[in-house]
């Protein structure tokens, strides 16, 4: 039986990443996710690996595409500005098609902002924030146990799919300490023939995101990519639902968001209103289908983020008009408060109420 153990968020990943095969981390210090390199200098040396603090995000995550390109796995992790100056690296890798877990535990924006948690960097993570026509695989963990079982996971699917993938968390995810059950290795391993391990005898490989020749190399690349993005598209979106089967009224939040909601309409529900949760696991791809088929027998949708509106358009294209969706947030590391959603949907049903006496 897995021992259970009182960590912080930040170090469950990076525990985790470490049990995944991690083996290679580069970062820079930023907070509120400075527990991760913090504890990635300790263990790095401990199996074997390699922890390296570079003298900048640019040089983190072009060590990171390196060591991806022979054949390891590699991670990186940092806060919202911080990510923001990999990006040129992150489409880099994305279009040499290279495996690596990014992390970013998300703070106050925009710029540098304030270290409070938030959830404003939804739109540079599932709509890429490099150049080109790229995308990265989202995952949304809405606890330190999540935060493992993700990690796990997140190496899975960098491998699989060739592709940087994303664990998209806010700072109050990553800095809470809860009790985590430490996730076992999936088990899964995946053949690197196109890695850069010397080419001893073989043809040599060559791994780059610059197509010059002929003319059309760099359509035929995007258009490679389109298909591939397509798959994961069709076969990873993931939601977790709460109380949705008999539901007038649906919140749909994560990470931290999600965690208040989730109290709200416990409290609803105790005063005999139908709400329920609907909780994105994979930020992309969206889970649409899920989505509709929860949101298309409600009332009405309430997105609650940690920001001032970015995920609330992924709800509203998934319901493509069959339900009304309003939105709450807060900005700059605020919390929406607990009383401010019940309010909310209070609303929603006195108006219901007053509609059906009108009728």
């Amino acid at each position: 039986m897995s021992e259970t153990v009182l960590m912080k968020g930040n170090e469950a990943l990076a525990e985790a990443a470490v049990i995944a095969g991690c083996r290679h981390y580069f970062a820079y210090p930023i907070t509120p996710q400075n527990e991760i390199p913090a504890y990635m200098s300790r263990r790095m040396p401990e199996v074997g690996g390699t922890f390296l603090q570079a003298e900048s995000e640019l040089a983190a995550i072009n060590m990171v595409m390196g060591a991806s390109a022979g054949g390891v796995r590699a991670m990186t992790s940092s806060s919202s500005p911080g990510i923001s100056l990999k990006q040129e690296g992150i489409s880099y890798i994305a279009g040499a098609e290279l495996p690596c877990v990014l992390v970013n535990i998300m703070r106050g924006g925009p710029g540098l902002g304030a270290i409070a948690g938030a959830q404003g960097d939804y739109f540079q993570a599932t709509r890429g924030g490099g150049n080109g026509d790229y995308r990265t695989i989202v995952l949304a963990p809405g606890s330190a146990q999540e935060l493992a079982d993700f990690t796990i996971e997140a190496f899975d699917l960098a491998d699989e799919y060739r592709m940087p993938v994303m664990i998209l968390a806010d700072g109050y995810i990553g800095q809470m300490s809860e009790p985590v059950v430490l996730p076992k290795p999936s088990g899964k391993s995946f053949d690197k023939p196109w890695a850069l391990t010397g080419a001893k005898g073989r043809k040599k490989n060559i791994l780059c995101s610059m197509k010059l020749i002929p003319d059309t190399a760099l359509e035929e690349h995007n258009l490679r990519l389109q298909e591939k993005y397509e798959l994961i598209t069709e076969k990873v979106h993931r939601a977790d639902t709460y109380l949705t089967d008999d539901a007038d009224w649906l919140v749909v939040a994560y990470g931290t968001s999600a965690r208040i909601a989730r109290k709200a309409v416990d409290r609803l529900r105790g005063e005999g209103i139908k709400a329920g949760l609907f909780r994105p696991l994979t930020l992309w791809p969206f889970p649409e289908k899920e989505l509709f088929e929860v949101g298309s027998k409600v009332q009405k949708i309430l997105t609650v983020e940690m920001s001032l509106g970015q995920m609330v358009e992924d709800v509203k294209l998934s319901m493509n008009g069959e339900v009304e969706v309003d939105f709450h947030g807060r900005a700059g590391g605020a919390v929406p408060a607990l009383d401010d959603i019940i309010e909310r949907i209070n609303g929603y049903e006195r108006e219901n109420h007053t509609h059906v006496q009108a009728s």
